[in-house]
Order: C-alpha cells, then structure tokens, then sequence
C-alpha cells in the first residue's frame, strides 16, 4: 500500500464575514501556508503514483512473459494508463497550488502595503472610528 497517510492538521481559514485589516492578513496567512505545505505533499504523492504506474507497466510485462491470460495483461496495463493519468492531474494540482500560493503571499503584501497604515492609525487611536461607509452618505 501507500506510505502516504492522510493530514487532518491542516486549519482552514475561517469564512466569516471579519474584514479587519488583521484578520484578512491571518487568513491570507492561513492560505499561503497551506498551499506551501501541499506542494512538497503533492510532490511526494506524484512521485508515488508514477512509480506504481512504472510497476504495474512492468507487472504486465511480466504476465505476459508468463504467457498468462491476455485479460490480465490488457487490465494490468490499464491500471498503469490510469496511474498515469492521475499522475498527470496531479502534476497539475501541484503548480496550481504553487501558483495559488504565489498569488496568496502577493496579495497579502499588496494589502499589507496598501492598509497597513491604516490599521496602526485606527489602532493607535483611544477613539472609536467609524464603520467603513459612513462618510459614503
């Protein structure tokens, strides 16, 4: 079997409706560091999936050496077609979740860039500051 076990560690961010300059850079946090996790797990799971596609491709040669039954041959190399394929899916997984984090870590400077000014003024004050959209009307 697989030495890859499954991880119930990961913390998604939080989808509540906390738009506050820290909590928007938690959750950007949040999202940048998991998707840097998955891509050495995706990795390793890619690997896994190509090397038992390379062994189920060899297992077929080596029933049809054995001059066994065509049907195991022929479902032998489907199962290494199929490892192939979701090796392939995966691969693509693996550089959408790098590109996902890339954008994550932009998006958290850019905010950070643009609010965090914002926030260590509104912080510092001893007085309450207004929702945004107050002034709007």
């Amino acid at each position: 079997m697989s030495s890859l076990t499954p991880r119930t560690s990961g913390v998604a961010a939080p989808t509540d409706g906390d738009n506050r300059y820290k909590a928007v850079q938690d959750k950007l946090k949040t999202l940048s560091k998991a998707m840097d996790t998955a891509g050495p797990e995706l990795e390793a799971l890619l690997r896994s999936m190509r090397t038992n596609a390379h062994r189920a491709e060899n297992l077929a040669v080596a029933i049809a050496n054995a001059e066994l039954d065509v049907k195991f041959i022929e479902m032998t190399n489907q199962v290494s077609v199929a490892l192939g394929g979701a090796a392939a899916g995966v691969q693509k997984l693996q550089q959408a979740a790098e590109e996902v984090s890339g954008m994550a870590h932009a998006a958290r400077r850019r905010h950070a860039r643009l609010y965090q000014a914002l926030d260590d003024i509104r912080s510092s004050r001893r007085e309450r500051t207004p929702k945004p959209g107050f002034f709007a009307h």
